[in-house]
């Protein structure tokens, strides 16, 4: 059972206040049914972005709207008693201006009820979130890789490599962590500057592709779980291999149907007398 245990949901602050204590527990979520299977066993669910690679058929999160993510976010929201919910902020949401930021992130939280949005962005965005923060909204932080900048960053790849890219991404973590945020995910970044950065910031760490050091851990549930068969990311550990095992179901299911096997009698409705 999650650090939520006996409590009805885990607030934004709560999740802040685990800084250096038990691991924060994180997956994404973007349905009803995935929510109340991950809902016992996470502290945070998020609705990522990511749901526009993962449900759409997706080549980057670039093109997910407001809408699918307030859409996704109402219905993970139906499914969860526990754990602390974050939607995504998608591309173009934000980044504009801080007025437009507070529209919208308004908005993700009216029509959704979650408990707070997350941005992608560190010093240039510092800003934004403190401007957020200010006015009542809860704001989970991301740094290091940052796929909705996928485009000017070269593609997919990890970070902290170069002294510049080591330079930059302390600034960013200094000025996400002071900004208000209540914590700040960290994305394939490399080892020891991740593990650098929780201990340099205040508010917790949730790394992906990141440290163990970090206060918590994120993955895409899909990935963990093992529905795509085609490609598994370095930091992705997988603990079952669901894609396998619904392409079997499949099978069993259309061999049955071509036999004639399924249905029986039992799977059958008889006339009332």
């Amino acid at each position: 059972m999650s650090a939520a245990g006996s409590l009805k949901r885990l607030t934004p602050s709560r999740i802040r206040a685990m800084k250096g204590g038990a691991p924060i527990v994180c997956l994404t979520a973007y349905t009803t049914p995935m929510a109340r299977l991950l809902d016992e066993h996470c502290d945070l669910l998020l609705v990522g972005d990511s749901l526009g690679m993962v449900l759409y058929g997706m080549e980057s999160t670039v093109s997910v709207t407001l809408d699918m993510m307030i859409a996704h976010g109402k219905a993970v929201m139906r499914g969860v008693t526990r754990s602390c919910v974050v939607v995504d902020m998608p591309f173009g949401s934000y980044q504009e201006t801080r007025e437009l930021a507070y529209r919208n992130a308004v908005r993700i939280l009216q029509e959704t009820g979650c408990d707070a949005v997350k941005l992608e962005g560190g010093e240039e965005m510092a800003e934004t979130i403190a401007f957020l923060t200010a006015r009542g909204i809860p704001v989970l932080g991301h740094i290091g890789l940052m796929p909705q900048q996928v485009h000017t960053a070269g593609g997919y790849r990890s970070v902290g490599h170069s002294d510049e890219e080591v330079a930059k991404i302390r600034r960013d973590a200094e000025a996400v962590g002071n900004s208000g945020a209540f914590a700040v995910v960290i994305e394939g970044t490399v080892e020891t500057l991740a593990r650098e950065m929780t201990a340099a910031i205040a508010v917790p760490t949730i790394g992906i592709g990141a440290s163990v050091a970090c206060d918590g851990q994120i993955l895409v549930s899909d990935d963990m779980l093992g529905l795509f068969n085609d490609f598994t990311p370095r930091f992705v550990k997988r603990y079952d291999e669901l894609g396998k095992r619904v392409g079997a179901a499949a099978a069993a299911y259309a061999g049955d149907v071509r036999s004639r096997a399924f249905p029986t009698k039992e799977h059958t409705f008889k006339r009332r007398s």
